[in-house]
């Protein structure tokens, strides 16, 4: 795990006979190895992970004090004490985290003594990274493009609530604009794209040329207006491309999420800071789905959509849009391997389901949508968590097993 930035905040009481440099001077020296700066309290609000290095006994009523004082503007952030093996730092710091537990806030205590403690390095280098994927998640700006999609029921939650809750600011962004912007947009200025998207596909079925084209215009027309109300993702209502202009957003979405710019579907900004969340944690890429059919017997749900980031395939042809059958669609085939699958939700948008799982085949039905995968679940988990306890009609998928360190942010960012 790589270094990242913070800072630490070394308290200590005021009748120390020695300075406060010479007090635990080997885990002064480990805070620095890890990326940390010595932080006086004037920065208590600096924008990135914070933690409060506990010198000495003696020191509670300072550290409650800095701890409220950063929660004002970090409401949701655990407040991290770092102790040692002497001048009471330990006592003290278990009183402090016993008080600020007794008034609701979360928190941990990382005792760095490497002699008994031997991952307490490791452990710490964890917590910095949750924390700056909080901080991360405060500063993403996500472009809603045209309102969410009339069938996301429970979808659709108030742009407030996801910035209270997760951090992130949505900038809503007319249908209108994203149109003009497309007609805007000449073929020359995307032609790079449409060569590499038809040369690299195993088959063009259905596409016209001239489909192909206008699904690229789409894609430049998006970079456009990232580029303009510099967004970190969007969300677009896509099927209104279908209807009112006779193209799809299959393309650009997958090729946006292929340059590392989180791109939802449907207007489910829901799934869409699912993705942005499951991209900071694990640096994969994530495809939002359906699922569309489950085999309680098998212990599977087969996922279906109609776009997919071509960096988590190994092959696509270009198809129509399934439910249309305009425009283009992609149909991706997965490699078999362990993936991780989730879908958050509830009316504060503090619930999860997720699993583990593992990718048994890839589909063709022409009856579903055109990327198809089957997904054996894993562990305690069964397609009818989904039957009954369902969180919103699309589900994520991403490579790799998260469920562990995912669950643990969660838990310690977002569960109440």
């Amino acid at each position: 795990m790589s270094n990242i930035k913070f800072g630490f905040i070394p308290v200590a009481s005021s009748i120390l006979s020695t300075t406060v440099e010479q007090v635990a001077q080997e885990s002064w020296k480990q805070l620095g190895y890890i990326g940390g700066e010595r932080f006086s309290a004037e920065r208590i609000n600096e924008n990135l992970p914070i933690i409060f290095f506990v010198l000495t006994g003696g020191t509670e009523q300072q550290v409650l004090e800095l701890c409220l004082q950063r929660k004002n503007f970090f409401t949701n952030e655990p407040v991290i004490l770092a102790a040692h093996p002497t001048h009471n730092s330990l006592p003290s710091s278990l009183e402090i985290l016993a008080r600020l537990q007794q008034i609701g806030a979360k928190g941990k205590i990382i005792y760095l003594d490497e002699i008994s403690n031997k991952d307490c390095i490791d452990d710490l280098k964890k917590e910095i990274k949750h924390i700056s994927i909080y901080h991360k998640l405060r500063n993403v700006k996500v472009g809603l493009v045209g309102e969410p999609s009339d069938w996301l029921v429970a979808s659709s939650p108030e742009i407030e609530r996801i910035k209270n809750v997760w951090g992130p600011e949505v900038v809503k962004i007319s249908l209108g604009e994203l149109k003009q912007t497309i007609a805007d947009t000449k073929d020359e200025e995307v032609e790079n794209e449409h060569f590499a998207f038809t040369k690299k596909a195993a088959e063009v079925r259905e596409p016209s040329k001239k489909e192909v084209k206008q699904v690229v215009r789409v894609y430049g027309a998006l970079k456009k207006l990232i580029k303009k109300y510099e967004l970190n993702a969007v969300s677009v209502r896509c099927f209104d491309l279908v209807l009112d202009l006779n193209t799809t957003g299959c393309f650009a979405l997958s090729k946006l999420n292929d340059d590392g710019i989180i791109a939802g579907c449907e207007g489910d900004l829901v799934s869409t800071l699912g993705m942005i969340w499951a991209n900071l944690i694990t640096d994969q890429s994530v495809w939002m789905a359906n699922p569309a059919q489950l085999d309680e017997h098998n212990n599977t749900v087969l996922f279906a959509h109609c776009t997919v980031p071509v960096n988590m395939i190994q092959t696509y042809k270009l198809r129509s849009h399934f439910e249309s059958g305009l425009g283009v669609g992609i149909q991706g085939e997965f490699t078999k391997g362990k993936v991780t699958m989730l879908r958050l939700g509830g009316n504060n948008l503090e619930k999860m389901w997720i699993t583990n799982g593992e990718i048994i085949e890839s589909g063709s039905d022409e009856n579903l949508c055109r990327t198809q995968v089957n997904v054996k679940l894993q562990g305690s988990s069964k397609p009818s968590d989904l039957l009954n306890n369902p969180l919103g009609n699309h589900v994520l998928l991403l490579r790799g097993n998260y469920v562990k360190e995912m669950l643990s942010w969660w838990k310690e960012f977002i569960e109440r």
